[in-house]
């Protein structure tokens, strides 16, 4: 590299330069993979628009307008020192410098862009443009063997087709701004200019405008084998609409930059040949040309083309063409290649398979059988269109060299895979998820900085999500209501989607079953006074007001196991001291309510913020549990209820008869042996016989069960992830994941009715009436009870506010996880404050407390999860966030209200079904755990473990003894549930959690439980990982340099 003696003169930009000539051996070339593409820097004094020859005599640089900022000047300062002294600039600094620049009103507005490459073909005796492949976002090929197009895949590419590509564009034509009306106009252009640069002879001038106006055949476009369907493959000059350019070329607007330093340096295109200003090419046209504004009106190509519509919807909007032409003539001696920029967008008729506007062409033609691969070049260029970073310096460029650096940037940034031990003829994958290519853009700041407060932070978050006290009364609830009403119109907007019905009708069948089983143990543990018909009126009301006025109406009510378990002692105290269950518990309940307002007033809301993942993990997983040990514990109780015959050859001795005795009352002449077990039972008879305790086998019962059982169940877990299969339109795989649930209820149901077996039915009452008939739907205050009854109440209505406030807490926290990516922001307060009034509702109207259910609020977030419409060929969809909206809880709940109605129907569903519905919700519900996950790793051999975030970061052993301290609280919470006598204990233990997870700060550092316990998205936390550690790696390249600024 060139070097000056005199340090005080700034270096030149490297097209500035003189050319230098260099002596390169084999070895140099062989090495060319340790090749550093290095640019001098541009003096800290020096202009925006063009880097001048300046001297600096170490003063200080006048202000100027049109000098770079302090961000790209800080940018500028970042340099590298080689051994000899010399200042270079990297590539990615000199990219970001350029992406950096502010966009002036020339500057063109960057598209998204659609890259198709054609090459020149022989078709019987003329030549023609065959489309052959094409990019989005990954790389689609034309298969010649089957005649279709491969499936997307990352486009793998060769180092030495880039290095060939580097050359080109160095040593090639580079327009930039061209105006061009038509295809033909962009041709003669081209032609003039390389004509006048010396590298085309003007005999073959028109040899190659005819080859370059060739008819382009796509892929999409079928053709008969007969001659009176061919095509034509010469397009006439009138069809094309001729226009030749009238005007002259500027003159210094063009380079042609063939100054070849021997084969080697043209292979490596070192960035030292030209000067004066042969990096900046205007268009060769003074004037505008005559433009299309009409897509109807297509003098540029073929009248007969038909665009491919079908393509069309996977172009993303706005987008723009980039077309690359590649192809070897017999009429040229040495390769020609032209990279063009057009000023203005235009569609060119046939030139691309779909009706885009093209913005880029790069031409590359040569001699047929030359050394270099051609279609391999072609494929680098559109490879490199098609990534971000160079997309975006190919819109900004003004001269050669920004084409170089985006180049240059591109090779440092790629991964090389050794040949030996790997298979190019492998097509990879498009990934699941794209790294973030901000890192590239985003200049390497060394400036030490303070790094940010965390309880500031911390603090922020918390106001954000109005968990920090206000120090006013009802301040809280104020501020849910004002974060929340601008949203309540698109509430209802929001939930017009097919989605949306889903979910309805699949938590509606979720809420129904838990309610009328609850409402049967809740009849069994009160004396009937709350029951099945008192659980959906309190489903009704509950879901509707919760639905209309919450704060998050994403969070599904329900009956819990610890509301009954509390339901369950009041009666018992009761029944024993004489009081009247339903008016002592009015008195609870309006209690509980006042607690809850005061809570409410006093933003006792904002204690939420306690509740980190430790804890609200470890209730979600034992929820879960709960209702996959039911679901299971259900299936085996049928059957009890129905047993198996599992010896055949055994005999049964069912004689049984009934004896009358001492104690019946029936007539002198009644006929015992006419009497059945129950009847015998009835009358005070004796059964007498040795078959009278043989049990009686019903066949197929219980086996059909558990086909209806584990049907459901797979069949919602296989539908559910049909949105990933291979079959059918990406809509109509969306629809069936949605209705997954819908489907194979629908499907069980079906099949138990045609088998015909006796399952058992879902039991929903047919009257709208109190299952106790001697109680009213308004409880009277008292009705017997001492007047200090009220007061006594106010015991267990602490025990009961704790329960209620732990349970709806934990879930709400539970449903607004940042994972969850909810928009229209949280609403601790405002939700507390719509139960409390609910809770009073159903102590006057004597039906069950309603409070938030886990597992139902966390399917219904999980049904409504919104993901990106994959328009790229190969595109992965994207989790976009959920689809915040009150209708379907509303729907919910209405349709539970109705469900009397809907007996008759109802009546037909299975148990069994209905039992495989809360497997999938069990096990749905542990999706996305980490708790979960780390418990599934500690089985795990090392190697096989997956490529989680935290096993990066914590050490395994820290991690299983976390796990294990957070397993074993789980297990003492499993515990307590179980036994009646401790059940009641079980917020109190929610709060003993808190404490547990608290005293951890004594065992773990407070990175470890960052990052154990920290509800931050793990794709967010990888990345501000990756960046971190990609920080560290450039602080030793920029070492020196960054001392020598900080001296200067």
């Amino acid at each position: 590299m060139e070097t000056r003696a005199d340090d005080d003169e700034a270096p030149t930009d490297p097209a500035a330069r003189k050319q230098m000539h260099h002596d390169y051996t084999e070895q140099d070339f062989a090495g060319h993979r340790a090749t550093v593409f290095g640019y001098r820097n541009v003096a800290e004094g020096a202009p925006r628009r063009a880097f001048h020859r300046t001297k600096h005599h170490h003063r200080k640089p006048e202000k100027d307008s049109d000098r770079p900022g302090p961000p790209v000047m800080a940018r500028i300062r970042r340099l590298s020192v080689t051994d000899d002294g010399e200042t270079l600039t990297p590539p990615a600094q000199r990219v970001q410098f350029i992406l950096g620049e502010d966009v002036d009103d020339g500057a063109l507005e960057s598209h998204p862009l659609f890259s198709e490459m054609e090459e020149l073909v022989k078709d019987g005796d003329e030549l023609e443009w065959k489309e052959t492949a094409r990019w989005i976002k990954f790389e689609e090929d034309v298969e010649e063997g089957g005649n279709r197009w491969s499936k997307p895949h990352v486009a793998t590419l060769s180092l030495h087709s880039l290095f060939e590509l580097r050359s080109l564009i160095l040593n090639g034509s580079v327009i930039l701004d061209m105006e061009a009306g038509s295809l033909e106009q962009v041709a003669e252009n081209v032609l003039d200019n390389m004509v006048a640069d010396g590298c085309l002879g003007y005999d073959c001038r028109e040899k190659v405008k005819e080859a370059l106006l060739r008819r382009h055949r796509h892929q999409h476009e079928r053709r008969n084998h007969n001659n009176m369907s061919k095509l034509p493959l010469i397009r006439s000059l009138a069809d094309i609409g001729k226009n030749h350019s009238s005007c002259k070329m500027d003159d210094g607007g063009t380079t042609s930059g063939h100054s070849h330093k021997g084969e080697f340096s043209r292979l490596l295109g070192i960035p030292n040949a030209g000067g004066g200003e042969e990096g900046m090419v205007k268009s060769p046209s003074s004037i505008s040309m005559q433009r299309n504004h009409s897509t109807g009106d297509l003098p540029n190509g073929d009248v007969n083309h038909k665009s491919n519509t079908n393509f069309m919807r996977k172009i993303p909007p706005g987008a723009e063409a980039s077309n690359i032409l590649v192809g070897e003539v017999d009429f040229l001696e040495k390769t020609l290649s032209a990279f063009v920029r057009l000023k203005t967008a235009i569609i060119m008729g046939d030139l691309t398979e779909v009706p885009v506007p093209t913005r880029f062409m790069f031409v590359l033609l040569g001699p047929p059988n030359s050394n270099s691969s051609f279609h391999e070049i072609g494929r680098a260029m559109a490879t490199l269109m098609s990534d971000e970073i160079f997309h975006e310096v190919a819109y900004r460029a003004k001269k050669r060299d920004h084409l170089l650096a985006g180049i240059d940037e591109f090779l440092d940034a790629v991964t090389v895979l050794p040949p030996g031990e790997w298979d190019p003829a492998i097509r990879i994958e498009p990934p699941a998820a794209i790294p973030s290519q901000d890192p590239r853009k985003r200049p390497n700041d060394n400036n030490p900085k303070e790094e940010p407060d965390e309880e500031e932070q911390e603090q922020k978050q918390r106001e954000e999500s109005g968990l920090s006290r206000t120090g006013v009364l009802f301040g809280g609830l104020m501020n849910d209501l004002k974060r929340k009403i601008p949203w309540y119109w698109s509430d209802f907007k929001d939930a017009l989607a097919i989605q949306c019905v889903a979910s309805w009708i699949f938590l509606y069948f979720a809420c129904l079953s838990p309610i009328i089983t609850f409402g049967g143990l809740l009849g069994e543990a009160t004396g009937k006074n709350m029951a099945a018909m008192e659980s959906l009126i309190s489903g009704f009301v509950c879901g509707m007001g919760y639905g209309f006025f919450s704060g998050q109406p994403l969070t599904i009510l329900g009956s819990t196991g610890p509301v009954l378990v509390f339901e369950t002692i009041v009666f018992e105290f009761c029944k024993q001291i004489g009081w009247d269950y339903m008016a002592f518990r009015f008195c609870i309940g309006t209690w509980i309510t006042i607690i809850l307002i005061i809570l409410v007033a006093i933003d006792a809301s904002a204690l939420v913020c306690y509740i980190t993942r430790f804890t609200e993990e470890n209730f979600a997983t034992l929820i879960a549990f709960i209702f996959i040990y039911k679901a299971v514990e259900n299936v085996i109780s049928i059957g009890k209820n129905y047993p198996l015959k599992t010896r055949p050859d055994e005999v049964l001795n069912y004689e049984c008869y009934c004896l009358p005795s001492n104690y019946s009352r029936v007539p002198e002449q009644f006929n015992w042996t006419a009497v059945d077990k129950e009847s015998c039972q009835i009358y005070n008879g004796t059964l007498a016989g040795g078959g009278c305790d043989t049990k009686v086998y019903v066949p197929d019962v219980f086996l059909m069960s558990i086909i209806l059982f584990l049907g459901t169940f797979i069949i919602s877990v296989i539908l559910k992830d049909f949105k990933n299969s291979l079959f059918f339109p990406s809509k109509v795989r969306q629809i069936i994941s949605d209705f997954s649930v819908i489907i194979a209820i629908l499907l069980m149901s079906f099949l138990d009715f045609k088998v015909g077996v006796k399952t058992p039915k879902l039991e929903v009452p047919a009257e709208f009436k109190p299952t106790l008939p001697s109680r009213n739907w308004i409880i009277t205050p008292f009705k017997g009870n001492p007047i200090w009854s009220a007061l006594a109440a106010i015991l267990p209505a602490l025990l009961g506010t704790i329960l209620i406030f732990m349970d709806q807490q934990i879930t709400a926290v539970i449903v607004n996880r940042k994972e969850n990516k909810l928009k229209k922001g949280c609403g601790y307060h405002l939700d507390l404050f719509v139960l409390a009034i609910l809770i009073q509702i159903c102590s006057i109207m004597g039906l069950p407390w309603f409070v938030a259910a886990t597992v139902l609020s966390i399917n219904h977030v999980n049904s409504l999860k919104v993901e990106s419409e994959c328009a790229a060929p190969g595109e992965k969809p994207q989790f976009l966030g959920v689809r915040e909206q009150r209708v379907t809880h509303i729907l919910i709940f209405l349709t539970i209200g109705c469900s009397v109605v809907l007996t008759p129907v109802l009546k037909r569903i299975p148990m069994p079904v209905l039992f495989g519905v809360f497997l999938y919700m069990g096990v749905a519900s542990l999706k996305g755990l980490q708790f979960f996950d780390r418990i599934l790793i500690m089985f795990m051999p090392q190697k096989y473990q997956p490529d989680h975030m935290f096993l990066r970061q914590v050490p395994i052993r820290r991690v299983h003894l976390f796990t294990t301290i957070q397993l074993t609280c789980l297990v003492c919470l499993w515990v307590i549930k179980s036994f009646s006598l401790t059940s009641i204990l079980f917020p109190l233990m929610l709060v003993v959690m808190i404490g547990i997870r608290k005293s951890l700060d004594l065992f773990f550092t407070r990175r470890e439980l960052k990052i154990l316990d920290d509800v931050m998205p793990e794709m967010t936390k990888r990345n501000q990982d990756e960046l971190h550690e990609l920080g560290n790696a450039e602080v030793g390249w920029h070492a020196k340099m960054f001392r020598l600024c900080r001296r200067n």
